[in-house]
């Protein structure tokens, strides 16, 4: 496969070299030129750099199609790269001065495309240079070229000249919801897409020279107007569409061209009148259909409904603001424009003040042409008119049904003043320029273009207005060089480049001792001017000067400055930030080899100057961390410092916090220190720190750091002493300190914070509680009753973890579950986890305590054995718990063992499976409990066991006992023994016991 690619990169180099190498007096293969042209630029564009040269070089080839084929590649190329408009324009001006007919259209079709390609790509350049703008210079140069041939001698020059400017003013139109784009145009550039605050683009003078072109397109040959005026009327309405028909059609035409013509022009006014925005110009469009034979009826349906017109006049407001703007541009570009032709002459409503001889004719005529003048008029023409009537009067003639009106009037009249006009006669008959002064008019022209004095349809901010001729000429722009075949040399002399003067090639440079002596006391003068130049408005100029001033020189005078905004930092704050901002500018400005120094101490200089001014605000320490352009460092620990001190800690972490949030690129590096605050010495730092770490912990972009950091931190448990990093800086440790509860805490703050938001992190405490000694065992099992409380007994992570009790874990597990039942009951999930465990993996009867009261009363019997043989104090806490005790509060939970079942269940235990000693103690922890075992409950305990088979050995001693509690239970006790000597106990082997109490 790879030898395949390289035969077809070989074929196609050998294609090109076949092309580029061959003789210069054959003429060229088009058939190959295609070939080529479809290879470098759609096939391989890697190979467009390498042959752009050559193909170029052909741009002087003797063969017309050869040139022909070079401006097309030239289009392609641009379109595939906007690039090389920088090096191919100029060539393409060049074929744009060709003499070939065909070469110069072909250059000007190019051109359209063009100027659409140079126009997006200026728009999507932010930043435009300087070669840039000489290209978009040439761009306009080349316009204005094809402008000044419409009115060329050559039909098809002049009707590829017209389709420009067609193109030309939709492209800088903007589109509203009337335009009528074609779908292939849909995404061309145009007016409304051009940003207004683009950087070099200026909106507003486009819309200030659109005008100028609807009169050059009027004043091209009659036959193409109507193709172009229909499209300009969609976009604005006071395009002269009226007057687009002529006076006369050439006699030359025959019978079928004139009705031809007729017949789309009819087509093209009929599409304008049904357009809403024809409202202002109905009446002039129905004269002049009704001129072109069509009835009234058929004009009416045309006409838009008054609804459409209301509907429209909703958009008038945009509209007319648009005029308000396009109009006056009239009067101003007036001198420049040329004179238009007879049948195209703008409304005197439009340009007052400077009415062509056609108006003033016009004006002239309408109070002469009443009925009894008109008819005289027509008896005297009779006298002129042949014997038989032309047969292309008699195709074309329509009656005229409005005759008398005041538009036929008006019409009539400017039909007169256009033939008297024509002819020279009139009362302004020699207003009416002649062809020398436009050729003139148009010599000048092109020849302002070439000095530099274009005006551009879209230009910088710079060129706002016209240059006239008796203003100074502006220097010229170095416009864009064509590439030139190695067989022709450059003319040297006009087109080289000028010696600049430099002013350091006639002055002598200052010492270092005279410049350091100089900046001292310009700086000073100008720090000693604060209040003069504050009255006279000029702050601004001052804290520029300053700034770029003082960052160009080292030593005691940044020193001095940095102390002068230091003593009144609130009033002189702008200087603070003019003198950071200039620093870190200054730094960019020396990338790579730059480095931060000077930066990073005007910066440290500033934090820590407002950290050491108690009486200023905080405000202006958290504005000049967050707009500082970069955060240093150094500048990390003034911050870190800040955050440390008690009486700043909330505004230290806020604008710490802001400083996360706000620059993503540096978030994890200001995260850490805010992490590393999570553990600090001082109560009120680390709350805060904690805290503020949780609100951050909701952003799903930093939940991975914290946990990790957290983690981590809680991994150094392991380890057999703490490592230095719990230390701080300034204190000396011993590397084999022992571990103490301080530490071990300062080791799960974040991560016990974190805990009740993330229950996942519980399995990670059991995994570093397992290999923990047992110093930080016991402390783990101190401080996670908040964290194990919060995350409460329904937790899904916290089950799990009974469950799967990691060996070595239990008493972590214990603590927990006696943390979550200490208060309320005991879930039945929980119960039913801790069931599991101890009957099928750790039989450790301590698993029971907590969750007793959710057993049930016979798996609670059972285990009684195990409970009661348990620490004495132990053994108190599952009684309180069964006898319901335990709750300060006071708040009961359901046992599944009463009171007085739990003492006949101790005297009915098994002494094989427990000691009586136990037992006894048992009984006895039982009886302390007045509250719960009163005369009632022990009377019908004694009851119950009185009726048991055998007698339980314990009983005699629970009837002393109560007897001794309660005197009263004398008689019930009496009861009792009366009973027993029925019973026959002496046939039982601890009978002798009995005696010995009686």
């Amino acid at each position: 496969m790879a030898s395949g690619a390289g035969e077809s990169a070989g074929a196609r180099t050998s294609i090109a070299k076949q092309f580029f190498t061959g003789e210069e007096d054959t003429a060229i293969d088009m058939t190959t030129s295609e070939k080529v042209q479809e290879l470098i630029i759609n096939k391989d564009p890697s190979l467009l750099d390498n042959f752009l040269d050559e193909i170029i070089a052909f741009q002087t080839d003797k063969s017309m199609e050869v040139r022909k084929f070079v401006i097309g590649f030239i289009e392609e190329a641009c379109k595939r790269d906007n690039e090389l408009l920088l090096k191919l324009i100029a060539n393409l001006n060049m074929l744009l001065k060709d003499e070939s007919v065909n070469v110069m259209k072909k250059a000007i079709l190019t051109l359209t495309q063009l100027y659409k390609v140079a126009l997006q790509w200026l728009v999507r350049s932010k930043v435009v240079s300087e070669i840039q703008e000489a290209c978009w210079d040439m761009v306009t140069q080349m316009k204005e070229d094809v402008l000044a041939l419409l009115d060329s001698d050559n039909d098809g020059v002049r009707t590829h000249a017209i389709k420009f400017t067609e193109s030309l003013i939709i492209t800088l139109s903007p589109r509203t919801v009337d335009s009528d784009t074609p779908r292939r145009q849909e995404g061309d550039i145009s007016l409304d897409k051009i940003p207004k605050d683009h950087s070099y683009i200026r909106y507003v003078e486009s819309l200030h020279t659109e005008p100028r072109f609807c009169v050059k397109v009027s004043g091209s040959r009659p036959s193409n107007a109507p193709s172009f005026c229909p499209k300009y009327t969609l976009r604005h309405t006071s395009a002269n569409v009226s007057y687009g028909p002529p006076a006369n059609l050439p006699p030359t035409l025959a019978k079928s061209q004139v009705s031809s013509v007729r017949k789309n022009l009819k087509l093209h006014l009929v599409s304008v009148l049904r357009h809403p925005c024809s409202l202002e110009f109905q009446g002039q469009i129905s004269t002049l259909l009704l001129d072109l034979g069509m009835t009234q009826s058929d004009i009416a349906r045309c006409t838009p409904a008054p609804r459409d017109m209301r509907k429209r006049a909703r958009h008038d407001p945009y509209t007319e603001g648009k005029k308000i703007k396009i109009e006056p541009s009239l009067i101003e570009d007036d001198e420049d424009k040329e004179e238009p032709p007879p049948a195209s002459v703008p409304k005197p409503s439009q340009v007052p003040g400077t009415q062509s001889a056609i108006d003033v004719t016009a004006e002239f005529l309408l109070p002469l042409l009443s009925p009894e003048n008109v008819a005289n008029l027509v008896l005297i023409s009779m006298v002129y008119l042949p014997d038989i009537m032309p047969a292309s009067f008699q195709a074309t003639y329509t009656p005229v049904e409005s005759a008398g009106t005041e538009a036929q009037i008006k019409h009539l009249a400017r039909l007169m003043a256009t033939q008297m006009t024509s002819a020279g006669i009139g009362p302004e008959g020699g207003m009416e320029s002649s062809p020398s002064s436009r050729d003139q008019l148009i010599k000048r022209r092109v020849s302002a273009v070439s000095l530099g004095q274009a005006i551009s349809v879209l230009g910088g901010y710079g060129g706002k207005t016209q240059l006239s001729d008796t203003e100074e000429t502006p220097q010229v722009k170095r416009l864009p060089e064509p590439i030139l075949p190695s067989s022709q040399t450059r003319v040297s002399g006009t087109s080289g480049r000028k010696k600049v003067f430099r002013l350091a090639d006639v002055i002598q440079p200052l010492t270092e001792v005279q410049t350091e002596k100089l900046t001292n006391m310009s700086v000073k003068r100008i720090l000693q001017a604060e209040k003069a130049v504050a009255r006279s408005g000029m702050a601004h100029v001052r804290v520029k000067l300053l700034s770029r001033l003082v960052t160009q020189f080292d030593g005691v005078m940044k020193e001095e400055v940095l102390e002068f905004v230091l003593e009144d930092i609130r009033s002189r704050c702008d200087l603070a930030f003019s003198l950071l901002y200039q620093e870190y500018n200054t730094y960019l400005s020396q990338l790579p080899t730059g480095t931060l120094d000077s930066y990073d101490h005007c910066l440290i200089t500033l934090l820590s100057g407002l950290q050491e001014k108690p009486e200023q605000r905080d405000g202006l320490f958290t504005k000049l961390v967050l707009e500082a352009p970069l955060i240093t460092e150094s500048a990390l620990e003034v911050i870190r410092r800040y955050c440390e001190d008690e009486s700043r800690v909330y505004l230290g972490m806020t604008t710490l916090k802001e400083l996360i949030v706000k620059r993503p690129s540096r978030q994890f590096q200001y995260l850490h220190v805010l992490l590393d605050l999570s553990s600090h010495e001082k109560d009120k730092v680390r709350s805060n720190a904690l805290t503020f770490i949780k609100r951050l912990y909701e952003r799903d972009q930093l939940r991975d750091y914290i946990e990790k950091f957290a983690l981590n931190y809680m991994q150094l448990l392991v380890h057999p002493n703490p490592p230095s990093l719990l230390f701080g800086a300034d204190k000396d440790t011993e590397v084999a300190s022992p571990w103490t509860e301080e530490t071990v805490k300062q080791c799960l703050y974040l991560y016990l914070s974190l805990l009740p938001l993330n229950h996942r992190l519980v399995h990670e405490l059991a995994s570093v509680y397992t290999e923990a000694i047992a110093d930080i065992k016991r402390t783990i099992l101190r401080v996670i009753e908040q964290p194990i409380r919060g995350m409460g007994m329904n937790s899904p992570d916290l089950l799990l973890l009974v469950e799967n009790c990691p060996k070595g874990a239990e008493t972590l597990v214990t603590r927990c579950l006696h943390i979550l039942t200490d208060k309320v009951p005991p879930s039945p999930e929980l119960v039913e986890r801790v069931r599991d465990l101890y009957h099928k993996r750790v039989p450790d009867v301590r698993f029971l305590i907590p969750v007793i009261n959710g057993l049930e009363k016979k798996e609670v019997i059972q285990a009684l054995p195990k409970l009661i043989k348990l620490n004495p104090i132990v053994v108190k806490e599952v009684f309180n718990r069964l006898l319901g005790t335990q709750h300060s509060e006071g708040s009961s939970s359901m046992s599944p063992l009463t009171p007085g079942e739990l003492l006949i269940s101790l005297h009915n235990i098994d002494t094989s499976k427990c000691d009586m000693k136990s037992i006894i103690k048992a009984t006895n922890l039982c009886f302390a409990e007045k509250n719960v075992y009163t005369s009632e409950v022990l009377a019908v305990v004694m009851q119950q066991l009185m009726e048991q088979n055998p007698l339980p050995m314990l009983l005699m001693r629970t009837v002393i006992q109560s007897l001794t509690m309660y005197p009263r239970l004398g008689g019930f006790v009496m009861n009792i023994l009366s009973r027993l000597i029925l019973k026959q106990v002496c046939q039982y082997t601890w009978a002798p016991l009995w005696t010995h109490k009686l």
